[in-house]
């Protein structure tokens, strides 16, 4: 971005092809129509349309109905609707629901939720559900299949012959909407309900069901017949009704409900835009009428949501396993989030003994490169040369600088290009799923379509890098780094080759690592550092290249995600774990619980650690808040096997993040301990770099925003230090939110005590 372009505006981002030169992208790298193309070139590099040999194959059948067009969205909490006939347990929150052959089963987990294991587990779904929704007709569907989806809703159709029954569902939605065609709509319930509202002529319904309340809203005019039983029959001359989890059996809420119940949701969207130091994102929901004239519907907000609203909520709430979450009515809301400011590099002034840096420096130079590995540990292998250089750069060591740079350029290109009946290393495109896929893959990112955004966010990251210091390379080869970032989370909501983000939940507010999440407890996600690691790439690959939609789909992504990180993994207010739940932190996050664990190991650096790493320079977005990094902190030293000894397993790690809070402590370590064990992505130069930079210009101030979105505040001893990369060819003056303006040199970093 030229240095002269104003930040403190606000910036509105649009997904569409068309912006930021997306377009021509997209022309050069369509899959050719002729069957016997197999290499499709974009820009200097090529990717393959032909699956090499040691990545598995994806599965043949997408199970969405004919009409439905373009890729299939992967990593999502409904994703298992798409890999098999039907789908896994699905956890909108605050509903749960799963189809099956006879329909939609649904029920409402929130009140049995329980920390007392170690783990937060909020039940599962089983067939019956609190209730199922069926078809008059049929018990036997085939399949259930994806019809529609938007940001957070879906619609699931069960047909068979003439017969079909649809029922919408989504994030934070209390409603289930329905339309049935050629027979009526059932429910059958788990037990005999209790009817508070509503009698045999009413279309409106009161009741409660294993102790949770529900209004059932048929058509109006409509009745339900089987009232005396647990099977209710819609008798409709219409085809929509809609059911809704209530907050209690109250009739003024039914009454509530009622006005919405029948403005069926068909369409949810996310519009972020950058406004000076703060991202502020628009939740729209557009409404059908099936009837009447009211407007909008009733939704509920996750903690990451109504900690950052100043829309009007109601007093009323659900318990889910993120927390609760507050009810709310109309066509919108919208959050506003701090921007987390973030640097390519570290300040030199973290760097107290030259020498003993560039000692560091040239033993990493001097070691041999590995060969080419699979996509997750090439792209650690790359994340170590990206931060090297950045440290080479800093000190002024252009020599180890250019060595550094030259690797990440060499593996990089080898990626970048694929050739007729190579089988590593590349990326090949599998056109059924709309998916770009590395040879070697590792931990099922060929036939699952896992955990692209934690391999990619490593090989962006790097190529960013490059790109920021040589504009050429980048005009080359940039093409190939965007179809990655395209793959993970293309901005354009009609992108030809990609799902529109892919990982990403825009409700949820976090990523999904699983691509199929056939799993009981819905999808997962580990590793959230790694997610950030790729929305940070993301960041920096669009401001080095002048890409403003990437830099600020970026910014979106990290800022959106972190606000989840710290309410989800680590609780840092203390309010959404239960309070039976002994541990600090979580390893993992899924649909239906929370789990102090890892896919690896129970060793408890590697919980904690997991959601860490890669230390970077982005990192000190687990700074913000310094007490509970120390409660985080304590709480290992007190349960790991070595104690305060940090020398063994993932030592090295739990200091660096005791950094964030009590860098003296952790300055006195890595100076007593200059050859420490490490993780295997992490080196002594980085950690001595960050530590120091912590000691000498203090915490991350959390407190005050910029107009740029690349700074870092730091604070020690109630003084600020200021740090601001700037990447365009002039000056830029940078705005701070405590009154502080400073000027940015062109090119380089630039730090104001």
């Amino acid at each position: 971005m030229p240095a002269s372009t104003p930040l403190l505006t606000t910036r509105h981002f649009v997904f569409t092809m068309a912006a930021a030169g997306l377009t021509a992208l997209t022309s050069c790298a369509e899959p050719p129509e002729e069957a016997e193309a197999k290499i499709v070139e974009v820009g200097a590099g090529s990717y393959s349309l032909t699956r090499p040999e040691p990545c598995e194959p994806l599965p043949e059948t997408i199970y969405r109905t004919d009409d439905l067009k373009g890729a299939t969205p992967t990593n999502q909490w409904w994703s298992s609707l798409v890999w098999q006939p039907f789908s896994q347990s699905l956890f909108a929150h605050p509903l749960a629901m799963l189809c099956h052959e006879e329909g939609l089963a649904v029920t409402y987990p929130g009140d049995v939720i329980d920390g007392s294991s170690g783990n937060i587990m909020g039940g599962g779904i089983a067939k019956e559900g609190d209730f199922f929704i069926g078809h008059s007709e049929v018990s036997d569907f085939p399949s259930a299949r994806c019809a529609a989806f938007s940001d957070w809703f879906i619609t699931a159709e069960f047909a068979k012959d003439s017969a079909a029954l649809r029922t919408s569902i989504g994030h934070g939605s209390p409603f289930i909407y329905g339309r049935v065609k050629g027979g009526k709509a059932r429910i059958v319930f788990a037990e005999k309900p209790q009817i508070w509202s509503g009698d045999e002529n009413s279309s409106t319904l009161g009741i409660s069901v294993r102790g949770r309340h529900y209004g059932i809203f048929g058509a109006t005019g409509s009745t339900w017949e089987g009232m005396d039983g647990s099977i209710f029959t819609n008798q409709s001359e219409k085809d929509y009704f809609s059911i809704a989890l209530l907050p209690d059996n109250q009739p003024d809420n039914l009454k509530l409900f009622s006005r919405y119940a029948h403005n069926h949701v068909v369409d949810t969207r996310t519009t972020p835009k950058v406004d000076g130091g703060f991202l502020k994102t628009n939740y729209s929901f557009t409404t059908e009428a099936m009837e009447g004239s009211e407007d909008g519907t009733v939704f509920s907000l996750y903690p990451h949501q109504w900690k950052y609203t100043s829309s009007p909520l109601t007093e009323q709430s659900y318990q889910s396993v993120r927390g609760e979450m507050k009810i709310g009515t109309g066509t919108e809301f919208t959050t506003s989030v701090p921007i987390q400011g973030l640097l390519p590099m570290l300040p030199l002034e973290g760097i107290p003994d030259r020498d003993r840096m560039v000692a560091y420096l040239k033993e990493q130079s001097a070691a041999a490169n590995p060969e080419f590995k699979d996509t997750y540990w090439e792209g650690k292998h790359l994340g170590i040369l990206t931060t090297l250089s950045g440290i080479a750069e800093v000190i002024g060591e252009t020599k180890l600088q250019d060595e550094f740079n030259n690797e990440i350029k060499r593996r990089l290109e080898n990626w970048f290009t694929a050739s007729p009946g190579e089988n590593s290393p590349l990326f090949y495109y599998n056109e059924t799923w709309g998916a770009l896929i590395g040879s070697v893959p590792s931990y099922g990112s060929d036939s699952q379509l896992n955990d692209h955004h934690f391999h990619y966010g490593y090989f962006i990251r790097a190529a960013a890098t490059v790109a920021r210091l040589d504009a050429e390379w980048a005009k080359k080869w940039g093409p190939m780094v965007e179809i990655l970032i395209r793959d993970i989370a293309s901005p354009a909501l009609e992108d030809p080759l990609f799902p529109h983000m892919r990982c990403f939940d825009a409700y949820a507010g976090h990523s999904w690592a699983s691509g199929h999440a056939d799993f009981g407890d819905g999808n997962n996600q580990e590793s959230s550092s790694e997610s950030m690691n790729a929305w940070y790439g993301m960041m920096l690959w669009g401001e080095a290249t002048n890409n403003e939609l990437i830099r600020d789909t970026g910014i979106y992504l990290f800022n959106t995600e972190r606000t989840a990180v710290e309410e989800y993994w680590f609780d840092v207010s203390g309010t959404n774990f239960p309070k039976d739940f002994p541990n600090v932190a979580l390893g993992m996050i899924w649909g239906g619980k929370g789990a102090f664990a890892t896919w690896f190991s129970g060793d408890i650096d590697c919980i904690h650690g997991i959601n860490w790493l890669p230390f970077t320079p982005a990192s000190i977005y687990m700074g913000r808040f310094p007490d509970y990094v120390k409660k985080n902190h304590d709480r290992i030293v007190e349960k790991r096997e070595g104690g305060s000894d940090y020398n063994n397993g993932w030592g090295d790690l739990v200091v660096m993040f005791n950094a964030l809070s009590d860098p003296k402590s952790a300055a006195n370590y890595i100076d007593s301990n200059p050859d420490c064990s490490l993780e295997g992505g992490n080196t002594h130069a980085f950690m001595y770099h960050w530590i120091h930079t912590l000691e000498r210009l203090g915490l991350n101030d959390a407190s005050v925003t910029a107009d740029h979105p690349f700074v870092n505040v730091y604070i020690k001893d109630g003084k600020r230090t200021y740090a601001a990369y700037n990447f365009g060819d002039t000056p830029l003056e940078v705005r701070f939110s405590d009154g502080t303006s400073m000027t940015a040199a062109p090119k380089s970093l630039t730090v104001k005590p």
